[in-house]
């Protein structure tokens, strides 16, 4: 089992994200989802600290960085910034 392996609540911190209540990630080895309550999620692969996501989203990545009680993150698409959010492991 991997560090990020688990089921994470993710919280908006800046930016152009949405508001994010209900949204999810649900990771396992390396590969994972990001979903709304139980609607099918958007998959990605887990490469080290970043989520690469596929099919229709390839261009977008999540890049995370340890912090005191999950992990920050920075929502990417090509290599830009667009939003920051946390990652907070739901028990």
């Amino acid at each position: 089992m991997g560090r990020l392996d688990g089921e994470w609540r993710v919280e908006r911190r800046s930016g152009l994200l949405p508001p994010l209540a209900g949204v999810r990630k649900r990771i396992r080895g390396d590969r994972g989802q990001t979903a709304l309550g139980r609607l099918p999620g958007v998959s990605f692969r887990v490469e080290g600290l970043s989520l690469h996501y596929m099919g229709l989203f390839s261009g977008f990545v999540d890049v995370l960085e340890p912090e005191d009680r999950g992990y920050a993150g920075r929502a990417t698409f090509r290599g830009h910034e667009f939003g920051r959010f946390a990652l907070r492991r739901i028990s």
